[in-house]
């Protein structure tokens, strides 16, 4: 697996409170990687780190064989990673049309804007239908949506999804599972942060487990589907300490 996104031997800390612990790990061009764990195990800030949002104390952030530790978030997106946050984070008085091209802010090449824009539209056909109005009158399925063409605006080559199926009801995780599959197959690498280790080890590539800032499981995603230590303690199963 030839990495595009490489975080090695991380260390992070809200003041006194250590987050991450030595955290290494890695994306493959074209993958979709998964980041598994639950509340307070070190998945948001893992995201920081890597959109520039937070410094670590120690370690790397490499990104298509460069160094972006600590670089500033707008370099860092103009360099090709995409960023759909959680909560989607739009700006709810601004039409969807706007929130979309928010996305392509960074871009001079209108012809290729516009392209793009059909794409977007053509990709999301619920997106196009409500072009006009305040994103913040959009459920919350429909917003994510939007959220993710935003960010596809800017022609990432890798899309970074903070728990994308959060807060989404079951006929809209679906879809937005099936998106995201259609965006890796049009060669963007995909990773995403989720609690739900079920339905995004049945779209990855490649899992890894984070508890209390350290990777304690990783492997194929088919792999840690089957695996008793995942089933027990995310899948549904008696929880084991």
């Amino acid at each position: 697996m030839t990495a595009l996104l490489e975080l090695q031997n991380i260390n992070t800390a809200y003041g006194p409170v250590q987050v991450h612990f030595d955290l290494t790990l890695q994306v493959g061009s074209g993958n979709i990687v998964c980041l598994l764990g639950g509340n307070a195990s070190g998945k948001s800030t893992t995201m920081k780190i890597i959109l520039g949002l937070m410094k670590p104390a120690s370690g790397a952030v490499i990104f298509d064989g460069q160094p972006i530790t600590g670089r500033p978030t707008p370099e860092i997106i103009r360099r090709g990673i995409g960023s759909v946050p959680e909560s989607r984070r739009l700006f709810a008085t601004m039409t969807v049309r706007e929130n979309v091209l928010m996305g392509a802010y960074a871009r001079h090449d209108r012809p290729g804007i516009a392209a793009d824009l059909d794409r977007m539209l053509t990709l999301f056909p619920r997106v196009a239908e409500r072009l006009s109005q305040a994103a913040g009158t959009l459920s919350g399925g429909e917003q994510q949506m939007v959220a993710m063409a935003r960010a596809l605006m800017g022609r990432p080559r890798l899309l970074c999804m903070d728990e994308p199926t959060m807060g989404l009801s079951p006929l809209y995780v679906d879809r937005v599972l099936e998106l995201i599959q259609a965006i890796n197959r049009t060669g963007t690498a995909v990773f995403m942060v989720e609690q739900n280790a079920n339905l995004a080890l049945q779209i990855a590539d490649y899992g890894y487990v984070l508890q209390t800032g350290r990777i304690v499981l990783q492997g194929p995603a088919a792999g840690l589907l089957q695996d008793a230590q995942i089933r027990d303690a995310y899948l549904g199963g008696a929880h084991v300490e």
